[in-house]
């Protein structure tokens, strides 16, 4: 008698049954069929086994729910951007690695650190294709000659050929570090790079790290900054002026993404968001501009941790005069409430200090003036 096993085990990526089914075929060796049939086995007839058992548990990563200390991670300045592509392919490895070390020596002279240079031109590989095709490309055309008669002297290897064109592009090594930190596209990199001409890289990298220190760590209200921006797009009824419509673009555009706006306030990928939507906050000065609009705030009961509410509900408020934030704080003051309730109403619903909230703030108060509605408030104390 001859026994065949037959182990077939179901594939994920059609049907998700997550079993191995067994067949087991047990041949009689006499060539004689039975003559009398019975529901019961007989010995000498052929049988077939079938054995189905569960081998793993079914997981479905669309609903699977993260860790708690998903919530906590404090992402650093120079961790794995969100969207690195896979390394280059092997026949080019020689070719990139060349312009690796050429792009962390270029970065190297405009005065970062070594361990900022090693990460930047270890995560810009568009940056870094964009050099090798160009050299490839002058090579192929013969061009190189009269770059050399501009330099004055021969181009000799790869390395140095791709040192020069990084220099010729002029963006003084800022298109590679937004590729690698902020996670920009090349094309969203350069555009941004030449507004940024005037910044030295050393302040650009500094300017990155501190406004993600400042506003993008610490917070545990990752979900709560979904559920409030959730809110204002569905309940906002007033004419809106611009920096409420900037506002409500930045949400459409998250919510367009995966996970939607329940990822907003997740480091890197709402850094990325908030830098392509607002590219004018790597442009502001740190002291005159953005520390007095953090230590105002701060003083008035927002916690520190809870900035990131703030900038991320409403980013236009990082763009405003200190003095006219103040002007705007001053109007909830002057119906009886105290800036420690002020605070903890901006960082749920920042966009109070609006110019559309404020002004039909005014036009509430004069409508209770009007029918002689008494403030709550004020008759509290």
């Amino acid at each position: 008698m001859d026994v065949i096993p037959l182990t077939m085990s179901s594939s994920s990526k059609f049907l998700q049954i997550p079993t191995t089914l067994t067949l087991t075929f047990k041949l009689s060796s006499s060539p004689n069929k039975p003559t009398n049939p019975s529901l019961l086995p007989n010995p000498s007839n052929p049988t077939l086994t079938l054995r189905l058992h569960q081998t793993h548990k079914h997981k479905n990563p669309i609903f699977h729910t993260p860790s708690k200390t998903h919530h906590r991670l404090h992402h650093t300045l120079f961790s794995t951007p969100p969207n690195s592509p896979a390394p280059p392919p092997d026949h080019q490895s020689e070719q990139f690695k060349a312009a690796q070390d050429a792009l962390l020596e270029f970065l190297q002279e405009f005065g970062v650190s070594e361990t900022e240079a090693v990460f930047v031109s270890s995560n810009s590989p568009r940056y870094l294709r964009m050099l090798v095709d160009g050299v490839l490309e002058l090579d192929e055309l013969g061009l190189w000659r009269e770059r050399e008669r501009k330099e004055g002297r021969e181009l000799v290897g790869f390395k140095e050929k791709v040192r020069y064109l990084a220099k010729e592009k002029g963006d003084n090594g800022k298109v590679a570090f937004l590729e690698s930190v902020v996670g920009l596209s090349l094309s969203s990199a350069m555009n941004l790079a030449r507004h940024l001409s005037a910044e030295t890289l050393p302040g650009l990298v500094e300017k990155v790290k501190y406004v993600k220190e400042i506003f993008f760590s610490g917070s545990n209200d990752v979900g709560l900054i979904g559920k409030n921006a959730r809110r204002m797009m569905m309940h906002l009824s007033i004419p809106i002026d611009e920096d409420l419509q900037q506002t409500l673009s930045f949400f459409e555009k998250i919510a367009a993404r995966r996970g939607g706006l329940d990822m907003l306030g997740f480091g890197d990928a709402t850094f990325r968001c908030l830098i392509e939507s607002f590219p004018r906050l790597l442009l502001l000065s740190l002291d005159p501009h953005v520390t007095p609009i953090v230590e105002y705030l701060e003083n008035i009961g927002v916690p520190r941790e809870r900035m990131t509410n703030i900038v991320l509900l409403y980013p236009p408020i990082i763009f405003c005069n200190i003095k006219v934030i103040k002007t705007r704080v001053l109007a909830f003051r002057e119906v009886g409430v105290e800036d420690k309730d002020v605070g903890r109403m901006l960082v749920k619903y920042p966009w109070i200090l609006s110019t559309s909230i404020q002004e039909n703030f005014k036009e509430v108060l004069s409508f209770f003036d009007l029918e002689k509605v008494r403030n709550p408030i004020r008759y509290q104390k």
